[in-house]
């Protein structure tokens, strides 16, 4: 495969065949692999060649000369600006069937044990797939002396000004534009990435969609909070659903949001949501998962996937503020969990003691080191869940899980690359009984799927 007989700036005819990971379309010239943001299968093209590297190139398109039965017009004026979403362009039930074939994509590229056999049902999407996100975390920059809040476009640092974004919870949206008027009418320093200068860097705001308790966080630069009393009076007089208001300071020149030190500034330090009848405390940095509505589909599917019986024991690796362990636990012997986020773990606590739940153990630690130990003490789980970050299972975990295989193993993960990849290595001690896909983030290329595996 040779990509010389390209150039940038040429312009090419293409047919795409697919979508890739990220949603781009995928076309091939003369046996050259084009990625072209923002086409659809099935389409013929003119593209842009913006970037030739040795095995593939990038493009941009110019103009659609079939358009795919699919393609629809994206409602939101910012969407090829921000980079948020990345398939408003294309139908929901078609949105639902890529899903599925991401997960086809990624099994043929890694092929575990008896693949081609794995039962692949339906994605599970959303009656209103809008307005979902619990959480909205906008950047702020000074533009031409007006505060303006959004998002990064894709690769830059370039700031998107978003004032209604599609897939919000419309209570972020409406709090977070009444922060954005506050900070412009009391003229608040606004921190400068080049200079290093200013105060206010990013707001977030999350809503408990259960509850309508909202809580904002001022992530500031320093730990000076100018207008601090003018700030807090209005936000209560104005804007009653906010019952808590929280400062994170990150001082350090980094792309992570959030530092580790948060100041409680008024009202309650954490907010209550409620996910199958469970309710939990969410302070600032807790994780919580940004499509409630969906999750509750999530956890149905990793308890039904668990099948758990009365006397069984389960390690909740990742568990965050306890969501899935909490959820079973009522049906379990015992419920072990860790996370490495300390905060996290103290809400789970606090929240398996508000359930009235005793049979729950919660530390903090990678469960890479927590299995291994639990196990040499002598605790044997039947089950285990897994809800790994993008990157999958930590190696060490992995071979932990395979020298000791619990009866049966849910695996919940929100990367299908990475997924494909552990499971040569499950494959090899479970069964793979089914892989479920749910749409929690619908207009994004992002993929959730509750894998079951059963020991051999």
């Amino acid at each position: 495969m040779t990509t010389q007989l390209l150039k940038e700036g040429q312009t090419i005819p293409l047919k795409i065949k697919r979508l890739g990971i990220n949603g781009e379309g995928i076309g091939y010239y003369k046996k050259t692999i084009v990625f072209v943001p923002g086409a659809l299968p099935k389409e013929d093209i003119s593209v842009e060649i913006t970037k030739v590297a040795p095995r593939f190139v990038e493009g941009q398109l110019k103009k659609i000369i079939k358009a795919a039965p699919e393609r629809v017009t994206p409602p939101c004026p910012v969407y090829e600006a921000c980079g948020g979403c990345q398939l408003q362009h294309l139908s929901y039930p078609a949105q639902l069937l890529f899903k599925k074939d991401l997960l086809k994509q990624s099994l043929n590229k890694f092929r575990p044990r008896n693949f081609e056999n794995y039962q692949l049902p339906k994605t599970i999407g959303m009656k209103n797939p809008w307005n979902y996100r619990n959480k909205a975390q906008f950047q702020l920059r000074k533009i031409d002396g007006e505060v303006e809040a959004g998002l990064y476009q894709a690769d830059s640092h370039r700031l998107v000004p978003i004032d209604d974004c599609l897939v919000q919870q419309p209570a972020t949206t409406k709090v977070m534009n009444a922060l954005v008027e506050l900070l412009n009418k009391y003229q608040l320093p606004i921190y400068n990435e080049r200079k290093n200068s200013g105060i206010f860097r990013t707001l977030m705001v999350r809503v408990g969609v259960k509850t309508n308790e909202v809580q904002v966080v001022f992530i500031t630069q320093s730990v000076k909070f100018p207008q601090k009393k003018a700030l807090v009076e209005e936000i209560t007089q104005h804007l009653p659903e906010v019952v808590s208001i929280m400062q994170n300071v990150q001082n350090k020149r980094t792309s992570i949001v959030m530092g580790d030190e948060t100041i409680h500034v008024w009202g309650k330090e954490s907010i209550e949501e409620k996910i199958n009848e469970v309710t939990f405390d969410l302070s600032p940095r807790a994780f919580f998962q940004l499509n409630p509505e969906q999750t509750e589909v999530l956890y149905d599917e990793a308890l039904k996937a668990l099948d758990l019986q009365p006397n069984e024991t389960v390690v909740d690796a990742y568990c965050g503020v306890g969501t899935i362990g909490l959820s079973v636990a009522k049906q379990a012997k015992e419920v072990r969990g860790m996370d490495i986020i300390p905060a996290a773990i103290e809400d789970a606590k606090m929240n398996a003691e508000r359930l009235g739940v005793t049979n729950t153990h919660y530390e903090v630690g990678t469960a890479e080191e927590l299995l291994p130990k639990w196990l040499q003490s002598g605790f044997k789980p039947d089950a285990i869940i897994v809800d790994p970050p993008r990157t999958g299972l930590d190696q060490k975990l992995l071979k932990a899980i395979l020298k000791q295989p619990p009866k049966k193993m849910v695996y919940i993960s929100c990367n299908v690359s990475t997924l494909a990849k552990d499971l040569v290595d499950l494959a090899k001690v479970f069964d793979v009984n089914y892989l479920q896909s749910v749409d929690m983030f619908p207009q994004t290329a992002r993929c959730e799927v509750v894998v079951k595996l059963t020991r051999k």
